[in-house]
């Protein structure tokens, strides 16, 4: 191997690529070894026999993509570089097929190392370091990076040689004709860019069966935490590449100057873009023409453009040719507004509409066009309804008897009128679910009148049209000032980041009054509840549904717990609660759902009490209360006998513990009539000296902070009689006795304040200090250490060192809140790995005057009757068209894992990577093993391909490779899993920090705000 020095590459920068600070590799013809299992030996449990399989499927994938990778420089740069005559030139040759030596060489070495493990696994059963010490190297995601970025100029390169050079168009059809497979070139080419994605499927079943105390289990996490890593930093890395290339190629059709000139800037953000088919209906609703369009959200326009011929057949088979486009029109973000079924009315008083030429004054537009039409039909329908119903009641006045005349006739004429209505609604809701409306302003008219119209587009299902009206509701949020900026990382020296960073929407007083003597405590809660009243449009838009729960406290004798409803864009006070003592912390348990929880209290007479919240009070007590949607009442009131105050509380299924200040935790058990804590079943166990400021339930222990120490009491099954009618039953008991205590801080006087848990780690705040540390869940080994101070710009150098006094996991997101009011995320990895801070901080523009009292997420996932497709909306003039048609080239920049992943299987559940593919049975080669469906072994049964494992770059363009199949029942219904995230901070007042310095505006206020950060809707 030779280092390319800076001057000998300037010297021949004409005729090499860019090699500075990379390797010159030359690739060994001589094969290695493979790898190879041995036979497998006798008296393997289940889980070593599942391990062995998962790293055949590692070798056989490893093997397979290296030899792609070796048919790329072997039988297509090779050959064209001794081409005699030339087919192309060596300066054309190398930017096609840039860093593929070196990415060959890192997976070479990487399959020696691989083959020296697997021969000593059955001794070792260790692979989770190889992947750590293979691909954690900055020299793989650089030139992986290289490659992600060059693909798209790659593949321009390789489209225009297509066309201009014959014979390069002929080398390519001969070589795709000769191959046993029929892989094109670009099938090849894009194998590394799905390569990462690949490894992560394979680890995380790797990890479900590796148990806990195996050698192997943290290197495996820590295996998915640096894959995951490099994959979000090629994908964010894809996206802005596909970005510029889809603007620069919409630019290219752009007359306007000034709006070419404005795409062409660095100011304007491709949100998304996806081609849909707009539709024109006549008078009578009939659809008079359908035609394709691509349609472009940027952060401060939308654009419509349409769709040219996208290129000759033969060269659209060996490569995805893109499409030109001619822009039809343009608008301003802020004036286009989105008008569902029956909006009409209110959005039409004053503007003049245009459609299909036509133009209509706002009083004359009862002519309703399209599925609106459906909504007139429904008020007749109404209309006739109130008529017979008063006819009925006039039948029922009649003194003598007349056939087909008489009161039953009447209700069945009244309920065959409900029955059209009923399926009236239906339609409606169905023409909703897959059609995006949008209100776009035109030219004014002669007297300067606003003229606008409508257009009407089909969107490929109901999930895309959920998606466009989110966006372009954030879009315009993202553009209010206190957005332009709202974050600020010192470290990226002011670039902008991915659109739709938290948004800052509302600021709401917790208070209606501003009294002095009233304050937050350092609690709140989201109460989840579903509201299947809720229009398609404020589903897309509004906060998660539910309620939040605000607690305060005011002198030493009261207490008072303010409701807000978020079930619109900004949460609504709707219910106050007093409460006989300042309240000191919040614990929402939601009624079982699941089907172990369901198991878990089988032998309980159900009560109906459903969803509780519990209030842990400073005199002691600990209040149990409904849900808002059950009138929110007191249930029952625990109390302990020292009337120590109640400082943290926490639940697991059977069990809820109460930290207290005297160093003990009260643990009450379920009553046996129902779902309530029964008081009697009340035990104390003593942690320590020190008061217990913050608790953490795991799956089968529970965590409790003393000082600067944290003891782990463990869960158990035992058998306990439990009642003279039921006894010998297996039930789960707390067990104080096994118990495991270990120091996380060196400073004795330093306790422990904040608690939170991801994937297989534990990050916590303490109560002095700017520090916080990850630990590890199962080998409590201490994993990393941030302070917070070093990742703020905006700190004042005079104040004294940042405290935290908040702490959140949410959305991949570690939100930190500190002493001096300033909010601050750190990126954390979304999977089953180790969630170490992994990227740049961002500092929030948008900061309380005081302490972060408290940072709450909310998350609700949408009624899975919104994203259901009727057969009402499968005809010709369905929602859609008529036609299943699946664009996926979209460019959604912002489909990030969900907060909503809730622990165990559900973490896996988010969009880890936005280009996703919707099927591998399409894929060139050999069908993905990860495939569960497709693998016969019944060990292999757990690699399915969920949602979140797809490529990170998806290709379309080229339907001889990359035929989609349809979503079968089991993947629909988890796909169509749309969840709405919020992030809610508490503190006093609110002030406006400056970018990269320590200036604050805003008045100082002893007003408690709330502050609310809305994410956007994921998958």
């Amino acid at each position: 191997m030779r280092r390319v020095s800076f001057l000998h590459k300037k010297d021949h920068s004409e005729d090499v690529e860019d090699d500075a600070g990379y390797l010159d590799v030359a690739v060994s013809e001589v094969k290695q070894p493979p790898a190879q299992l041995s036979p497998m030996p006798e008296g393997l449990s289940s889980q070593q026999v599942v391990r062995r399989h998962i790293l055949g499927s590692i070798i056989q994938s490893e093997r397979s993509y290296l030899e792609s990778l070796r048919r790329i420089l072997q039988e297509y740069q090779r050959p064209l570089l001794e081409a005699d005559p030339r087919i192309l030139s060596p300066r054309k040759i190398r930017p096609i097929f840039h860093r593929l030596r070196e990415i060959t060489q890192c997976h070479s070495m990487f399959q020696i190392a691989l083959a020296s493990r697997v021969a000593e696994w059955d001794s070792s059963e260790k692979i989770g370091d190889l992947f750590v010490a293979s691909f954690s190297k900055s020299m793989v995601l650089d030139v992986y990076s290289d490659y992600v970025n060059n693909f798209t100029n790659a593949m321009a390169l390789i489209k225009k040689a297509c066309m201009s050079k014959p014979a390069f168009l002929e080398f390519l059809k001969k070589k795709q004709a000769s191959s046993i497979d029929r892989i094109t070139l670009y099938g090849l080419m894009v194998k590394p860019i799905q390569r990462f994605p690949q490894f992560i499927l394979l680890l995380q079943d790797m990890l479900k069966n590796t148990p806990k105390g195996h050698v192997d289990r943290l290197p495996v996490q820590l295996a998915l935490t640096e894959l995951e890593m490099l994959a979000e930093k090629l994908n964010e890395q894809k996206r802005v590449a596909d970005q510029i290339a889809e603007t620069q190629q919409l630019a290219r059709s752009v007359s306007d100057r000034l709006l070419c000139k404005q795409l062409n800037s660095d100011q304007g953000s491709l949100v998304l873009c996806e081609t849909l088919i707009e539709t024109v209906y006549g008078d009578r609703g009939q659809v008079l023409k359908s035609k394709e369009r691509k349609v472009f959200l940027f952060n401060d326009i939308l654009i419509c453009a349409n769709i040219n011929i996208k290129g000759p057949p033969d060269i659209s088979s060996l490569v995805p040719v893109g499409p030109k486009y001619t822009m039809k029109w343009s608008a301003p973000l802020l004036q286009v507004q989105v008008v569902e079924v029956g909006q009409e009315a209110s959005q039409a008083k004053d503007t003049l509409f245009q459609h299909g030429g036509a133009k209509h004054p706002g009083s004359a537009w009862k002519v309703i066009l399209g599925p609106p039409r459906l909504y007139q039909e429904l008020q007749e329908l109404q209309h006739d309804l109130s008529v017979v119903e008063e006819i009925s009641l006039l039948v029922g006045t009649l003194q003598g008897t007349y056939q087909n005349l008489n009161t039953t006739v009447a209700q069945d004429w009244c309920l065959a009128l409900q029955r059209l209505i009923r399926i009236k609604e239906d339609q409606i809701q169905s023409a909703n679910k897959c059609r995006l409306r949008l209100q776009v302003p035109g030219r004014p008219d002669k007297s300067g009148r606003p003229v606008s119209f409508m257009v009407v587009f089909n969107t490929p299902s109901p999930l895309s049209k959920i998606s466009w009206v989110n966006r372009l509701h954030l879009a315009k949020v993202a553009q209010r000032e206190e957005n332009t900026p709202g974050w600020f990382c010192a470290e990226d020296e002011g670039k902008t980041m991915a659109p739709f960073w938290p948004l800052l929407t509302c600021r709401v007083p917790v208070f209606s009054t501003k009294s002095s003597d009233r304050k937050v405590s350092s609690t709140a809660l989201h109460n989840p509840v579903q509201c299947a009243l809720l229009g398609f449009s404020a589903a897309s838009t509004s906060l998660p549904q539910g309620y939040l729960w605000v607690a305060s406290g005011g002198d030493a004798t009261q207490g008072q717990v303010e409701i807000f409803s978020l079930n619109r864009p900004t949460p609504r006070p709707v219910k106050s609660l007093q409460v006989g003592a300042p309240v000191r912390c919040l614990e929402y348990v939601p009624e079982p759902s699941t089907p172990e929880e369901m198991e878990a209290v089988a032998l309980r007479s159900p009560t109906g009490v459903g969803n509780t919240i519990c209030l842990g009070l400073d005199d002691g007590s600990i209040l149990v209360y409904g849900s808002v949607d059950t009138a929110a009442q007191c249930l029952l009131t625990l109390c302990n006998p020292q009337r120590c105050p109640v400082l943290c509380l926490k639940h697991s299924i059977n069990f809820l513990f109460a930290g207290l200040r005297d160093g003990t935790m009260m643990v009450y058990g379920r009553s046996n009539g129902g779902e309530l804590w029964e008081p009697d079943t009340c035990r104390t166990v003593s942690v320590g000296p020190e008061p217990v400021r913050t608790l953490l339930v795991l799956e089968d222990s529970v965590w409790a902070s003393c000082a600067n120490s944290v003891t782990l009491y463990a869960y158990s099954l035992c058998l306990s009689p439990i009642s003279t009618i039921v006894s010998n039953i297996v039930i789960h008991c707390f067990s104080p006795s096994l118990f495991q205590r270990f120091e996380v801080h060196p400073e004795p006087m330093v306790s422990v304040a904040h608690m939170v848990r991801a994937g297989g780690g534990v990050w916590m705040a303490f109560s002095e200090g700017s520090s916080i540390r990850l630990f590890h869940t199962e080998t409590l080994e201490h994993l990393q250490e941030i302070n917070i101070s070093t990742r703020v710009s905006l700190h004042n150098p005079g104040q004294k060192s940042m405290r935290v006094t908040s702490l959140l996991l949410c959305q991949g997101l570690l939100w930190v809140g500190t002493a001096q009011g300033v909010i601050i995320t750190l990126p954390v990895p979304k999977l089953e790995g180790i969630p170490k801070i992994t990227g740049k901080g961002m500092t929030s523009l948008n900061a309380h005057c005081g302490p972060v009292d408290f940072l709450v997420a909310t998350s609700s996932t949408l009624s899975a009757e919104l994203l259901k497709r009727d057969s009402v909306g499968d005809g010709p003039d369905s929602a859609c068209g008529g036609e299943d048609r699946s664009d996926s080239s979209s460019q959604e920049s912002l489909q990030q894992s969900g907060c909503s992943q809730g622990e165990g299987r559900g973490k896996g559940r988010g969009v880890l990577l936005q280009y996703r593919l919707r099927s591998t049975s399409g894929l060139p080669g050999r069908a993905l093993t990860a495939r569960g469906d497709e693998a016969s072994d019944s060990s292999l049964e757990s690699l399915e391909q969920r949602l979140e494992d797809g490529s990170i770059y998806e290709l379309s363009d080229d339907p001889e490779m990359w035929v989609r199949g349809r979503p079968c029942e089991r993947d629909r219904g988890r796909r169509d899993r749309v969840t709405s995230a919020a992030v809610i901070s508490g503190g006093r007042g609110f002030q406006r920090l400056r970018e990269g310095t320590a200036e604050r505006t805003g008045v100082e206020s002893s007003e408690t705000t709330l502050m609310v950060w809305q994410l956007p809707l994921t998958v």
